[in-house]
């Protein structure tokens, strides 16, 4: 496979990964900026959201801005947005320094999916794109330990910085690889689209992602305060649990991907989503005993890592496999739905912290994840969509 695509992985795993890694720190983020664990979990929020709104319309709007052009805009305004928020005083600048990075985002994340589908061989645009995808998951197996681990040692504002460094990183990367000239290809025609995405069989699944987003980006976003009541941790130890977690989920994806070529998209999420509701059940058993020894934690932790990343190699061939000619957009859309998960967990799971307690994240969760099933089932009941129908 091509060296650019790989920066185009390389990416989707910052712009992911800096949406993410707020949750490794949120404690001592807090502490400093004198707000709650439920405000800060608003940063992931507003992040998040802004994402889930702009990036459609980024995809239609910016579709025949040249790639190299739209990255070399985006990126330095991504990084510059996160070497502010490393030196930024209160929360409320931070907040909008959060929405800057996330408007970046929302440019870039679209248009690397359309562009590994772009430069692809025709018989390897679902491969080309499962790579990209690869860096969303990557960013919470591995971007946010890392993060958590940098925010331990040097301070939560080291956390940021690095990230400003890691997108000019990427940048460097892409520039260095892409193409100088690319094949301008015609989007599919909007009525189209929106016939394929608004389709039963398609539209129920993407809200079905949505779901299990919102369950298992809640749990990660207040993970830290959970552990704090449920065992004792201090940040050096939550590192260690983010990281086991990540590795339990690269794991998944390698096994979530054969399983779907073995069984099928519909029967590995089956399973995926029956393991999520498992793990939660023995997390809300871990509350109700709590205090409880570490191991009691970490073996629903990697249960629940495992089975969170080997749904996305099923979610995402299910749509290419659906889509056809639209499965780029699609994609494109299901990136919104992942990051409306994401705001949704952060909203929800704020307002359960506040005001029931952390007892009620995986309760929620788990609920979450039930109505995640329940879609998914719903959507395997429709038959395929047609462009032309």
């Amino acid at each position: 496979m091509p060296a650019w695509l790989f920066a185009l992985l390389a990416t989707a795993f910052v712009f992911y990964t800096d949406d993410y890694v707020i949750a490794g720190v949120l404690p001592e983020l807090a502490a400093e900026l004198a707000v709650s664990n439920a405000q800060a979990g608003q940063l992931v929020t507003v992040f998040s959201l802004t994402v889930a709104v702009a990036a459609p319309i980024a995809g239609v709007v910016l579709a025949r801005v040249p790639r190299r052009r739209l990255f070399a805009i985006a990126l330095p305004v991504f990084a510059l947005a996160n070497l502010l928020a490393a030196i930024v005083p209160t929360y409320e600048v931070l907040l909008l320094l959060r929405v800057l990075a996330a408007l970046a985002a929302a440019a870039s994340t679209p248009a690397s999916f359309a562009l590994a589908a772009a430069l692809a061989p025709p018989e390897r645009v679902g491969r080309y794109i499962a790579v990209v995808a690869l860096g969303v998951t990557g960013a919470t197996a591995l971007g946010v330990p890392i993060g958590t681990w940098i925010g331990g040692a040097l301070g939560w504002r080291a956390t940021f910085a690095t990230m400003a460094v890691l997108g000019i990183g990427a940048l460097v990367f892409l520039l260095a690889t892409l193409p100088k000239t690319t094949v301008d290809t015609e989007p599919t025609p909007l009525r189209a689209q929106f016939r394929v995405l608004s389709a039963p069989a398609v539209s129920l699944g993407l809200l079905a992602n949505t779901a299990l987003m919102t369950g298992s980006m809640m749990f990660l976003t207040y993970l830290a305060p959970f552990l704090g009541e449920v065992a004792t941790t201090d940040i050096t130890v939550r590192g260690a649990l983010f990281a086991l977690s990540g590795i339990a989920g690269m794991i998944g994806i390698w096994a979530g991907g054969l399983a779907t070529d073995r069984w099928g998209s519909d029967r590995t999420l089956t399973i995926g989503v029956g393991a999520f509701l498992l793990a939660m059940a023995v997390l809300w058993a871990a509350w109700l005993l709590r205090p409880v020894g570490l191991p009691v934690i970490l073996l629903p932790g990697i249960v629940w890592g495992a089975a969170a990343f080997w749904n996305s190699p099923a979610v995402a061939a299910r749509l290419h496999r659906l889509a056809g000619p639209v499965a780029p957009q699609a994609l494109a859309w299901n990136t919104s739905a992942t990051y409306l998960g994401v705001a949704a967990g952060g909203v929800v799971g704020g307002i359960l912290l506040t005001t029931v307690g952390t007892g009620a994240l995986p309760v929620a969760a788990a609920g979450f994840g039930a109505i995640a099933f329940v879609l998914f089932w719903w959507a395997a009941r429709f038959p395929r969509p047609t462009v032309d129908a």
